[in-house]
């Protein structure tokens, strides 16, 4: 084997020894949004609120923050993931104060009688409870009336929790 040849082939198995070891680093995710699911909690298909974010973050950092699967707490349904023990901690000590609203479904869509897919980056804290919306463009709407869509939405809430997001559009 030449030298080109032979650096060719070392180069080659470099790159799939990096690619299969950063693969093992990064957590495999899974963001399935089941518009046939009758469940009033947003999960995927593992069971996992918020896209694996944690909920106590947006509280304690004010920023979306990737839970870790070695921290999780379940809740209604939900297995949530935390940043750290002390998150899960607190959490635990108070599951109603962090998870999110409408089952982590998009607040603005419960107001149009939609459960739509929650965005964890499209988020907002308001008379201390946690909100997610489906993206950013429908948050600013959301936002222009914070409490009235609130009002709003409590009141459609129950009527649409135990319907698939499917049947609703």
């Amino acid at each position: 084997m030449n030298k080109t040849s032979l650096r060719s082939h070392l180069l080659a198995l470099g790159i799939a020894v990096a690619a299969t070891f950063s693969a093992a680093l990064v957590p495999a995710t899974s963001h399935a949004y089941d518009e046939s699911s009758t469940s009033s909690v947003n999960v995927d298909t593992k069971g996992v609120g918020l896209r694996g974010h944690d909920p106590v973050a947006y509280f304690t950092v004010g920023a979306p923050t990737l839970g870790n699967s070695a921290f999780t707490a379940k809740h209604n349904g939900v297995v949530f993931q935390f940043a750290s023990a002390a998150n899960r901690t607190a959490f635990v000590a108070n599951p109603a104060k962090y998870a999110p609203q409408f089952g982590g479904f998009c607040a603005m869509g419960v107001v149009l009688e939609k459960k739509l897919d929650g965005d964890p980056e499209a988020w907002h804290i308001a008379d201390g409870k946690l909100y997610m919306n489906v993206n950013k463009d429908v948050q600013t709407k959301w936002l222009q009336d914070v409490s009235g869509n609130n009002k709003k939405a409590e009141q459609i809430w129950p009527s649409i929790r135990n319907k698939t997001p499917k049947s609703l559009a």
